[in-house]
């Protein structure tokens, strides 16, 4: 374990996690206990319809209409929070013991026993279920159930995303609850009945209208030297493939090290150099050795290269961020989505700017079509939708069901739970 240590203490604050859930203290059953062809004990063939059924329970429990962020948050958190209160009163919930690692479904030996105790005591797994070796059909869901409320990959696995978010203690999750509780009620009365919520610890994104969720979107955001920035605003226009300008801060800490690694990068991204005038600058004529590049605009053309994709999504805002899409979809189904420069990408960008766009005289058909022509085309939101860039690592919906995220910019080690920009 002391190398899978290691690799995660080094990444552990930029780990996607969320959601344990506190069943036990509401009266309902535990995630688990609607899996159906569970068996304690004895041996019989899995079927992946059954494992397939475990992982789309786990999704539901966080899924539904409530948003993260909403005039009903306050009193789920406050509720969950009267539960853990007693959890911590009794010394939380035990630790877990490094050799539960690397179980999985069919696993047989008595540290299954510590890992059925210990998703007991979060409510993922039923406190009256018998005590076992085996790492059964139900045992999957429970773990399935946990990672899903973690926002971790849904694979059964006991893999080290999962042991280390299981190594929490119960006393961090309850100051994260109440943290959170503070940082809900410094947006009441700024909610309006149609907004975006981008949450930046679960680089996430909300669609919300009504009180519920419309769209969740994945999201990409910013590093934890380049952050994402806490503010409040209006989506006001969509650019359809977008020219992309480079920032300075990008130039000086990557482009020009990319070049000097590979002089033809500029070429293979269709990156365009344009002195102060708008005309055209050839590569040699700048000294890479230095940092000359940054006097310069660094432009992207449209294309299947550009950074930002098919689209840019804007709102006012005095960091020069945006909302958009990206060649690079991969990063969206890992687990820790921290690599931008402080900008949000949005996956399955299209539903989102159709939904944005539905006032204006768009609907998804529109929006593929604006894709699909390589034409750059910029649409105004006739009803500009608020937005706002927040920090919540921990929310619970109606059941009961509370979600964590990783503390990634340490706002929770601070205690932060003021954010004027929201005020703006």
């Amino acid at each position: 374990m002391r190398d899978i240590k290691g690799k995660l203490n080094r990444r552990s604050v930029m780990t996607g996690m969320s959601a344990l859930a506190a069943a036990a203290a509401f009266p309902m059953p535990a995630l688990s206990q609607s899996l159906l062809g569970n068996m304690i004990g004895g041996r019989r063939t899995v079927t992946q319809e059954e494992l397939e059924l475990n992982s789309s329970t786990a999704m539901n429990a966080i899924g539904g209409t409530d948003p993260i962020v909403s005039v009903d948050t306050e009193y789920n958190l406050q509720r969950v929070a009267e539960y853990y209160d007693r959890l911590n009163a009794i010394g939380g919930w035990p630790d877990v013991p490094e050799s539960i690692f690397r179980l999985g479904l069919g696993s047989d030996r008595r540290p299954v026993r510590d890992l059925r105790t210990y998703l007991a005591h979060t409510g993922d797994l039923p406190r009256e279920t018998p005590l076992s070796d085996e790492f059964d059909t139900q045992l999957d869901g429970a773990v399935r159930g946990f990672q899903a409320r973690h926002g971790l990959q849904i694979n059964g696995m006991i893999d080290e995303y999962t042991y280390w978010a299981m190594k929490v203690p119960a006393a961090t999750r309850l100051n994260q609850i109440k943290l959170n509780i503070e940082r809900v009620r410094g947006l009441e009365g700024k909610l309006e009945d149609r907004y975006v919520n981008v949450n930046i610890p679960a680089a996430a994104i909300e669609a919300i209208e009504a009180g519920q969720v419309g769209r969740r979107h994945t999201a990409v955001v910013g590093k934890i030297d380049r952050q994402t920035p806490i503010l409040r605003s209006r989506i006001h226009q969509i650019n359809f493939n977008p020219y992309w300008t480079v920032p300075v801060s990008i130039i000086r800490r990557d482009i020009i090290g990319l070049v000097n690694d590979n002089p033809n990068y500029l070429n293979e991204y269709s990156i365009r150099i344009f002195d102060g005038s708008g005309n055209e600058v050839p590569q040699s004529a700048i000294d890479w050795s230095t940092e000359e590049a940054v006097n310069y605009t660094f432009r992207q053309d449209p294309g299947v290269q550009n950074s930002m994709g098919h689209v840019k999504i804007n709102f006012h805002n005095p960091h020069a961020v945006y909302l958009h899409d990206t060649p690079q979809q991969g990063l969206f189904s890992e687990n820790a989505r921290f690599h931008s420069s402080g900008c949000v990408r949005v996956a399955n960008v299209a539903e989102f700017v159709a939904w944005i766009l539905r006032d204006s005289g768009y609907d998804i058909i529109d929006v593929n079509a604006n894709f699909a022509s390589g034409e750059r085309i910029d649409a105004d939101v006739s009803n500009p939708v608020p937005i706002f860039m927040t920090y919540f690592t921990a929310w619970a919906n109606r059941n009961g069901v509370v979600s964590f995220r990783d503390d990634v910019y340490e706002y929770d080690a601070q205690g932060k739970i003021d954010f004027p920009e929201l005020s703006a």
